[in-house]
């Protein structure tokens, strides 16, 4: 019988996508909830698993361009897998002793599981997407109970495991996590071999948008920048103070991004002009904040956004950057959750940056670029101190926003970061 794998849909604005990679070969055998490919939209990637088994015959190939509906595959699921013969005929070979009169079927059924799990390798009995997902965690696939055909570890088994796991650890590190931090700072090394070889690669379809949108923002808008810098020692002592506490409590980390997310929020209802945007000859003027947080991926940078994070508590933001940042390092978001966005926030200081000039994530009218937290010698009071200081630079669109409203917004961030119970007090 022949099963058609066709491209899903990913969004409401999206027809067509490009076939990215194939994870499976032409001619494989696959199981319910293997992952058989990647497709990339101008958003955002996505991986295409299928329901059932049997041989895949690849229908459409790496860099097609196809339509939501159209046939990615098709799965023979009469087809048997390879490894499967030989282990029937064995199973055959010893068939005569197995049939003695004692054993009740309820036994061999008992029996037939538990021989499965002593000949079935990890990577039959654990899902590609679960396996990835389990060894990001660091967790076991043993100690995770499936509940796919045979006992598989499907997808949503591994996410289960992996939240469990975080309901009940606690990790030590204060920033975002490592790998995150310091993969993207220090590539791969590549080695010279003199032979003045090349390489071409082909970019992929969110690249390709990313760069179009980037240009487009340049060449579109009057982006100019105004730049400060914040004391970030009232911050730092608060945070040192009650991190703590506040994971005891909110089981989440408390990180830079919560403050300068609340900062933002609040400073945008004294300067609304900075969380609108143009649309033909009209100005919208939003009155909410969905403030976008720029995360940088393997597959270019995705900025997934936090709505209404005018109404949330620090707890609530920290833990929304965090779900947000790892699934989009782990191309789960939706495509929901990276759509529209009244405002933007880029920490480049996370890779070492000291001071940069953000892009304007269109069709915003502002962006908040973050920078690297230095020591540096600073006037306090008519003496000079060492304070933990930061760069902050806002790019924004000036046919819009005045230089006026650019400066004075950023220095309503600079007072509420410098003094963090002006945010509580709403002053």
């Amino acid at each position: 019988m022949k099963h058609e794998i066709k491209v899903p849909e990913v969004g409401e604005s999206i027809s067509e996508v490009v076939v990215a990679e194939w994870l499976k070969n032409d001619g494989d055998y696959v199981e319910p909830d293997d992952v058989i490919c990647e497709i990339e939209s101008d958003k955002a990637s996505f991986e295409v698993p299928v329901d059932q088994a049997g041989i895949l015959e690849i229908k459409a190939q790496v860099d097609d361009t196809v339509a939501v509906g159209d046939t990615l595959a098709i799965i023979d699921t009469e087809g048997e897998t390879p490894e499967s013969k030989p282990e029937s005929e064995a199973v055959s070979e010893e068939k005569p002793e197995p049939e003695k009169p004692e054993e009740t079927p309820e036994e061999e059924t008992e029996k037939a599981p538990s021989r499965e799990s002593e000949t079935a390798s990890e990577e039959t009995r654990v899902s590609p997407v679960a396996s990835n997902i389990l060894k990001e965690a660091g967790i076991n696939p043993n100690e995770v109970k499936g509940t796919g055909i045979g006992g598989k570890i499907t997808k949503a088994d591994a996410q289960r495991a992996v939240h469990a796991a975080n309901g009940k650890e606690k990790t030590e590190p204060e920033e975002p996590p490592a790998p995150s931090k310091k993969e993207p700072s220090k590539p791969p090394r590549v080695e010279f071999s003199g032979d003045r070889e090349t390489e071409r690669k082909r970019m992929s379809t969110l690249r390709r948008t990313i760069a179009e949108r980037l240009v487009s923002a340049k060449n579109d808008t009057a982006m100019l920048t105004t730049f400060n810098e914040i004391d970030m020692t009232a911050v730092m002592e608060t945070r040192n103070q009650y991190k703590e506490l506040f994971e005891e409590k909110h089981d989440v980390r408390l990180g830079f991004m919560s403050f300068f997310t609340r900062a933002c929020a609040i400073a945008i209802k004294d300067f609304p002009i900075i969380n609108a945007q143009i649309d033909g000859n009209e100005i919208v003027y939003h009155r909410y904040a969905d403030i976008a947080i720029a995360v940088s991926t393997d597959r270019g940078l995705v900025v997934p956004v936090i709505k209404n994070a005018d109404k949330l508590s620090y707890a609530e933001i920290e833990k929304k950057v965090n779900d947000l940042a790892t699934r989009a390092r782990e191309n789960k978001l939706d495509i929901d959750e990276m759509r529209g966005g009244t405002f933007t926030i880029s920490n480049g200081g996370i890779f070492g940056s000291l001071l940069s000039t953000p892009i304007i994530n269109a069709p915003q009218s502002a962006i908040l670029g973050l920078h690297k937290i230095e020591d540096r010698p600073v006037a306090v009071d008519g003496q000079v101190e060492v304070r933990p200081m930061m760069y902050v630079a806002m790019s924004y669109d000036h046919r819009i926003i005045d230089g006026k409203d650019s400066v004075q917004f950023l220095v309503r961030v600079k007072e509420l970061i410098e003094d963090p119970s002006r945010m509580l007090l709403d002053v």
